[in-house]
């Protein structure tokens, strides 16, 4: 295979997404990937594995339940399961989607995770010491990916204003941003030099403190698997499903709007606010319909992935911003 070195603008729209593996899940089996951020599923798994080797040891996942929050009422069926964690995008274990073996290095213990930036106080909060702070609750929401596939997840966290709150920020801070794990030793995808390592994602203050935004420890009734994120994850149902940061390690607030993972790799394709809108094309393929994991069924996508009543009145002011991608 010829290898070539690449300036970052010069990267190839193959290594970030490619449209076929977009609208051909079947077309992935190669073991080719798409764009990170989202979390995609598939029974080819077991197929990958013909070619990666013998299958890894499986974490394991505990018991966790909340009560379920009725607010929040998803309008689909739940997806099976082992299509949403059989098949994933998360790029620092390969830019193949079936990384559920490879992902079962991921160090989830001990975890903690530091605040920064414009706060009271920085500080670092230990994962189970933060689960000792909040009250968990299930909620079931949609989840919609830029590649236009689509699925319906019953997560289990906690709402991010809370910890919000618990940072401090300061009053002129604007900003929250996510950065995720780097592992050197865990994460072979790192390796891959043209990313801008680490995974960094942002939304606004006022977009955390939104009652939608949600900090997700499980799923299904367990915590979650290493490949979905694990220990800890950002859920963002309106916008596009790389906004939604996993295996968070920091937390840090800012007054100036950061350039994020995907924008920093193709700023003209993926912007910063990313919220799902059919009428608003990626560059390379429509947005208007999407495909439900589980049975493949395409259905009209809805704007802001039919969160509107929750959402939409923070961009009233923002009618000159790139809001979708």
């Amino acid at each position: 295979m010829l290898i070539q070195n690449r300036r970052i603008w010069d990267l190839p729209p193959s290594a970030i997404t490619p449209e076929h593996m977009v609208t051909n899940r079947r077309a992935l089996l190669g073991g080719l990937g798409a764009i990170a951020g989202g979390l995609v599923a598939s029974p080819a798994n077991a197929q990958w594995r013909l070619f990666s080797g013998p299958a890894a040891k499986m974490q394991e996942l505990k018991p966790l339940s909340g009560k379920a929050n009725a607010r929040y009422v998803a309008g689909r069926a739940i997806t099976p399961e082992k299509d949403v964690s059989s098949y994933n995008n998360y790029y620092e274990f390969g830019t193949s989607k079936s990384v559920l073996d490879a992902a079962q290095s991921l160090p989830t213990t001990p975890w903690t995770i530091a605040i920064d930036g414009m706060v009271k106080a920085p500080k670092t909060i230990g994962y189970d010491d933060l689960m000792k702070k909040v009250s968990l609750e299930e909620r079931a929401y949609r989840h919609r990916c830029v590649e236009t596939w689509a699925m319906t997840v019953p997560w289990i966290g906690f709402p991010l204003a809370e910890l919000v709150k618990m940072a401090e920020p300061l009053g002129s801070a604007q900003y929250v941003v996510f950065t995720t794990l780097a592992d050197q030793k865990t994460m072979p995808g790192l390796k891959m030099s043209y990313y801008p390592w680490p995974y960094t994602e942002a939304v606004t203050i006022q977009e955390a403190m939104n009652d939608l935004s949600f900090l997700t420890v499980g799923m299904y009734g367990k915590t979650l698997p290493p490949q979905n994120g694990a220990p800890i994850r950002l859920t963002l149902p309106w916008k596009y499903g790389f906004k939604s940061a996993k295996s968070i390690v920091k937390i840090s607030f800012t007054d100036k709007r950061p350039k994020t993972f995907w924008q920093e790799l193709q700023d003209s394709e993926y912007g910063f606010w990313a919220n799902v809108n059919p009428a608003v094309p990626h560059p390379r393929w429509s947005q208007a319909n999407e495909r439900l994991l589980g049975n493949d069924e395409m259905v009209p996508t809805q704007i802001w992935n039919g969160y509107g009543e929750f959402v939409a009145s923070m961009y009233t002011d923002k009618k000159s911003e790139r809001l979708f991608v």
